[in-house]
């Protein structure tokens, strides 16, 4: 939003992508010519062995018929029927949504992080209007969803690319992903594979448990405290 801030992802912060150094190197003439032919080889056979992020597409949300994956949180699946109404409304898959708040605030109406991002979907104060609630969790659900229904459009339906608009802000889309903050890559290196576990109806998902052990567990007990 720049993006609905997560308290979690807020938590551990690093510093921000290295930035592009230049390099030296000695004028063409003076490598012989089979040097320059072996580093072209070398260097192609490595761009091509780097490995590319698979584009994981959101599916539409008027194909989704089920309910949310069973493997979130119960403080995510307490708001199960606002959810769908909530994704519905906003024309993103419910499961999506629900991945945001999974990150985000685990379910948690009342949470508010250190940058001062608000709500179940961690929404940033310019977001709302003079007459918002924005502890009020439609409101907040109107926000945010509202914000990433945006980031997929720009992301052309990319939902990994989607969650790190909404993490990082919609200008993040278009650049590359090692140039991302920190905190957006480590945002989507969850958010992706949870959202790919629940497209393929999986009952658990190890990424989820992950992001629990490491980053939610406090977040979580923090949620199951204020429903």
């Amino acid at each position: 939003m720049p993006r609905a801030r997560s308290r979690t992802i807020d938590e551990f912060q690093t510093s921000a992508a290295p930035q592009e150094q230049g390099s030296g190197c000695l004028s063409g003439f003076l490598i012989p010519p089979l040097a320059v032919l072996l580093t072209s080889l070398l260097l192609a056979i490595f761009a091509f062995r780097q490995p590319t992020p698979t584009a994981v597409m959101a599916a539409p949300a008027e194909s989704v018929t089920g309910g949310l994956a069973p493997f979130f949180r119960p403080e995510v699946l307490h708001w199960s029927d606002s959810i769908l109404r909530w994704a519905a409304a906003a024309g993103v898959d419910p499961n999506l949504a629900a991945v945001v708040m999974q990150i985000e605030s685990c379910g948690d109406p009342r949470a508010r992080s250190r940058s001062g991002a608000m709500g179940l979907f961690q929404v940033m104060p310019f977001h709302f209007t003079l007459t918002d609630n924005p502890y009020d969790p439609d409101t907040n659900a109107l926000r945010g969803l509202g914000y990433l229904a945006r980031s997929l459009q720009a992301a052309g339906g990319n939902a990994r690319l989607a969650l790190a608009g909404y993490n990082g802000g919609i200008g993040v889309i278009a650049r590359a992903e090692w140039s991302w903050p920190a905190e957006t890559q480590r945002y989507v290196r969850y958010g992706a594979p949870i959202y790919e576990d629940a497209l393929r109806g999986e009952t658990q998902s190890a990424a989820l448990d992950e992001w629990y052990t490491k980053y939610g567990v406090s977040l979580c007990q923090q949620a199951s405290q204020n429903q």
